[in-house]
């Protein structure tokens, strides 16, 4: 792709945002693939709008799922995101997954806004995302010593307990179900690596579990 340049107006970004506003996606159907739409919007702002309808809703409820406090705040965060893909999208490299590259952005930014807030976020505050518990359970073979699974709100609490590192690889592989090529991408960090912290996340879960219930 041809770098071109690309100027970032305050004004100009609002009235992206104003346009995207209320307009729900056209879904997949005639989906255009997204170096496609990074292509076209580095000729033509107005074109960010289509990027903007595609990611807002996977990247709100990435930053809800890692723990932010409430929806209305994390719409300011969600800006800031679109924002800082918006000003560095010359520096996208289309031969990768758009998706992974904006993941990262996203992750950087919720990582930044946690510790500017200096607050330890909880994964999956909202009772209706439990269900997502239930990968890790059939993943890591989490049952008690009886055979029954280990409550939802039980498998939150020993996520919450983990490092920072290691909750936020299990959001992207079990609630984000992101790929380890994926997760390799958006934490910049080799696939090998990926697999060894899920692997040690998944023990950890397993012995804080265990631990709680003897």
């Amino acid at each position: 792709m041809t770098r071109v340049p690309f100027y970032f107006s305050w004004l100009h970004f609002a009235t992206l945002l104003r346009v995207v506003d209320g307009k729900p996606s056209n879904g997949q159907k005639n989906r255009e693939p997204d170096q496609e739409l990074v292509s076209r919007t580095l000729a033509d702002k107005q074109s960010f709008t289509a990027l903007v309808r595609r990611y807002d809703a996977p990247l709100l409820r990435y930053i809800l799922r890692m723990g932010w406090k409430d929806a209305s705040t994390a719409q300011d965060l969600l800006q800031e995101i679109f924002i800082k893909t918006y000003v560095n999208l010359n520096d996208y490299d289309p031969s990768l997954p758009f998706s992974s590259w904006i993941y990262r952005i996203a992750h950087n930014e919720i990582v930044s806004a946690f510790r500017k807030e200096k607050v330890r976020p909880f994964v999956l505050k909202k009772e209706t995302d439990f269900f997502l518990f239930e990968t890790i359970v059939d993943d890591a073979g989490l049952h008690q010593d009886d055979g029954r699974k280990f409550s939802a709100a039980e498998i939150q609490e020993a996520v919450n307990r983990l490092e920072a590192k290691y909750r936020d690889i299990i959001v992207l592989k079990f609630f984000e179900e992101k790929s380890y090529e994926e997760i390799s991408d958006i934490l910049q960090m080799p696939q090998g690596t990926v697999a060894t912290l899920i692997s040690r996340a998944k023990k950890k879960i397993r012995e804080s579990l265990e631990k709680n219930h003897r």
